[in-house]
């Protein structure tokens, strides 16, 4: 143990001198990123470039396809294949009366001027800007053999750098990495263990960074023991009001792990009550009752409990459980639910409730590449392509000084996206809408993080709570009951997930927590009736037909 506290005392020192070393510099990066990024290696214990050809090296050469259909010459300032590609530049400190310091971004100080514009102006952010796409075009000339890398990383020499990640395999969607909070961090940052190690990852072990990937493994678990808890509740409860019972169980699960409720909050109950189940079922309804209905303080867990507005709590009632129930709800209760993927949750949640699919849980579910397929180029990367002019429009009348209207055309096209209604005709569970959903508020954080970073604009003046893209605008049909309210839970923990991580200054959640939009229903997208009538034999008795599930011997 003394060992290992000496090993991190000692780069944790390191690192501060590295810090120290580079912080005032600036200027051309030229004659300074390859010996920044050596030392940057060797600080974070991964390989030097230069040592495995074009694989891992600067100045990997390439041949760009212009527009007009001719090629020219192009140099990566360094690649990693199947890690990364970086572009480097250099700003200066040195303020100017014609490029002023934005807000939010570290005070400007005197310096030598040089470079790609003073750090934290108008200018040098359009040279970051357009560093990532010089990096994407680096990206595009890559020989198809090699793959697309997940990662574009843009480094202001001394300064800043920027993580943009793209797993689809396509290198296509490169966005900001991990939110739109946390894609740019300063040298300064490298004092934080977290921020080393996600750097090192990125040298080492990108697709260990996939979200979906981390997240998967989690959710199987989760849904195994719902599934286990649901086959224990079927002997004596019907199939749907065990599956409604058990997604209020869960939600408030989640809410207690994003703070929507007071940490622990529910966990702490079922462990308090645990040995008490009438009482325990008693205080988890009157914990329902509260959260369906908002109050300033529940007795049951000691604090305010917001209102959650969405048809989940409206039934309260909590089942009768016996102690073996009650402790899978808790091995289910102390998972991380901040971990839970939607994409693929939705589809085991499901198949946990029915019997007949309980057998393949976690075996198949549709990957979300698969998802990923037709949700970016139906609706994303049209939606990409507009913002890409809406982009260019907008910086060009910022750069003419006219800031209203860069301003009104980013509104703009934020106005249409949160006005934009995605229509999935057989939803099942709400994989394919969440993933389109997920899309598009990264998307948007995009759009207000250009707002507020370059256009100046105030966060508070964007009434995010009630102008933002939320569940409302995505439409599911589906003919499986059951499916119903598990996609709608799905959209509402992707986006309350979203929510927190698209505000810059998080305080709140917003009121309602949720709300009954009614965007999911149960219809077949084929065929409509009015009414149903039962085919009968000679004698007026119905004719039975196959369910699709039974089954018995052919005679």
């Amino acid at each position: 143990m003394a060992h290992l506290a000496a090993t991190t005392d000692t780069a944790e020192a390191a690192f501060a001198a590295f810090i120290a070393r580079w912080r005032p510099s600036e200027g051309g990066e030229h004659r300074t990123y390859q010996m920044f990024l050596t030392e940057l290696c060797d600080l974070l214990g991964v390989e030097k470039p230069g040592t495995v050809g074009d694989a891992y090296g600067f100045e990997r050469r390439v041949r760009i396809t212009n527009w007009d259909g001719t090629t020219s010459a192009g140099r990566i300032d360094l690649y990693k294949r199947g890690c990364f590609v970086l572009e480097a530049k250099q700003g200066s400190f040195k303020p100017a009366p014609e490029h002023p310091t934005l807000p939010g971004l570290p005070a400007t100080r005197s310096g030598a001027g040089k470079g790609h514009g003073v750090r934290g102006s108008k200018q040098w952010d359009d040279a970051m800007m357009r560093a990532r796409a010089q990096a994407k075009r680096y990206v595009d000339a890559l020989p198809t053999e090699e793959g697309v890398p997940p990662f574009i990383v843009v480094v202001d020499v001394g300064y800043s750098f920027e993580l943009f990640a793209d797993f689809t395999g396509t290198g296509r969607h490169y966005t900001q990495f991990p939110d739109t909070r946390s894609f740019r961090f300063t040298l300064d940052a490298l004092a934080e263990g977290k921020i080393r190690e996600r750097l090192r990852k990125v040298w080492e072990a990108p697709w260990d960074l996939d979200p979906s990937r981390q997240t998967a493994k989690v959710t199987r678990d989760i849904a195994d023991k719902l599934a286990r808890l649901a086959q224990s509740l079927e002997g004596t409860h019907a199939a749907k009001t065990v599956a409604d019972f058990l997604m209020r169980c869960l939600f408030t699960m989640f809410a207690e792990d994003v703070r929507i409720l007071k940490e622990r909050s529910f966990t702490d109950l079922l462990l308090r009550y645990k040995d008490r189940p009438p009482v325990l079922r008693q205080m988890m309804t009157a914990l329902w009752q509260d959260m369906n209905a908002g109050t300033a303080f529940s007795p049951v867990i000691e604090d305010a409990v917001p209102q959650f507005n969405g048809a989940l709590f409206a039934n309260a009632e909590a089942l009768a459980l016996n102690a073996e129930q009650i402790e899978l709800l808790v091995l289910a209760a102390k998972a991380d639910w901040r971990d839970v993927e939607p994409a693929i949750f939705g589809t085991l949640l499901e198949r946990a409730l029915d019997v007949g699919e309980r057998h393949r849980l976690g075996a198949h579910y549709t990957p979300r590449a698969y998802v990923e397929r037709l949700v970016l180029p139906t609706i994303i990367e049209p939606l990409r392509a507009e913002w890409d002019d809406v982009k260019v429009a907008a910086l060009a009348a910022a750069t003419a000084e006219d800031l209203d209207t860069a301003r009104d055309t980013v509104k703009d096209f934020h106005r249409r996206l949160c006005a934009l209604t995605v229509l999935d005709p057989a939803c099942g569970s709400g994989n394919f809408l969440y993933v389109t959903l997920e899309h598009m508020k990264r998307l948007e954080g995009e759009v207000l993080d250009l707002l507020v970073t370059e256009l100046g604009e105030q966060q508070d003046a964007l009434e995010l709570s009630s102008h933002s893209v939320d569940p409302h605008q995505f439409l599911g049909l589906e003919k499986n009951e059951r499916a119903v309210p598990i996609a709608e839970m799905v959209l509402w923990i992707g986006h309350l997930q979203w929510y927190a991580r698209s505000q810059p200054n998080f305080k709140a959640w917003p009121k309602p927590v949720l709300k009954q939009f009614g965007n999911i229903r149960a219809a077949d997208a084929l065929l409509t009736w009015r009414t149903v009538e039962l085919v009968r034999d000679a004698a007026g008795k119905p004719l039975s037909r196959w369910d699709g599930i039974s089954k018995k011997p052919d005679p």
